[in-house]
């Protein structure tokens, strides 16, 4: 039976897991509880950033209840699968306390107490996986432009990102150590590589959009003396981007 209000839904569960657009419709959807949310465990896995989970977690806190925020790493079709995972972070005891009925929706990671850990795991993640079918967009934009068919072009795509994700580990350690030498492929080398990327793209008549950002970081790192560095030293440039 369906409740017919917010209040009246909050109040038949301890566990209160919410899950809708953003987070000003949390915010309009946990406003209607009134005192009910004291009390209760509140676990929110809607898409945000780390600022909106810490304040709302303040917020559910000043309504007398613990708060877990969660960023969801599979799309509604495998929720409750084996190949969903959730992340969460906030309230411990919170955490130790549901996590067996969280289970439900897919395998749990718990990152720790600081509620925005969650949503800036999940967005992170997301930015890879956006990074990945940017590079796989325009791939197929490529071929497709001289006839080639993308169900004929991808099977080349899947063993090839296997191979090359297969150095992620070695590319953070290098990070985390600051060293970002490279025997395999320089900034230097890679700047002739996006040229021809660009050229290539422009010969064929599809955009260059995707890539002209990547083009101007490499370009930005030879111009401030780190050509003989690898790739990693982007991430340096993206921490601490030019003043504008």
């Amino acid at each position: 039976m369906a409740a017919r209000t917010v209040a009246e839904a909050i109040a038949a569960s301890p566990l209160i897991v919410i899950c809708v657009l953003d987070y000003v419709a949390v915010q309009e959807i946990l406003e209607q509880a009134g005192d009910v949310l004291a009390g209760r465990t509140v676990v929110n896995l809607t898409n945000g950033s780390p600022a909106q989970a810490r304040q709302t977690a303040a917020w559910a806190a000043e309504h007398g209840a613990e708060y877990l925020d969660g960023g969801i790493m599979a799309v509604p079709q495998m929720i409750g699968t084996s190949g969903a995972f959730v992340l969460y972070s906030g309230s411990s005891s919170a955490f130790e306390a549901w996590q067996p009925a969280l289970e439900k929706l897919g395998s749990t990671k718990y990152l720790g107490g600081d509620p925005g850990l969650a949503p800036l795991y999940d967005l992170a993640l997301l930015s890879v996986m956006y990074g990945m079918y940017g590079g796989l967009f325009h791939a197929i934009a490529m071929v497709r432009s001289v006839g080639v068919q993308a169900e004929s072009f991808t099977p080349l795509v899947v063993p090839w990102l296997s191979a090359m994700s297969a150095s992620m580990p070695q590319i953070a350690q290098a990070v985390d150590a600051n060293d970002h030498r490279t025997d395999v492929s320089s900034l230097y080398i890679n700047q002739t590589g996006f040229v021809n990327f660009i050229d290539a793209s422009r010969e064929l008549g599809i955009s260059t959009e995707l890539i002209t950002p990547m083009q101007a970081l490499i370009d930005r790192g030879v111009a401030e003396g780190h050509g003989t560095d690898g790739l990693t030293r982007i991430i340096e440039m993206i921490q601490h981007p030019l003043s504008d």
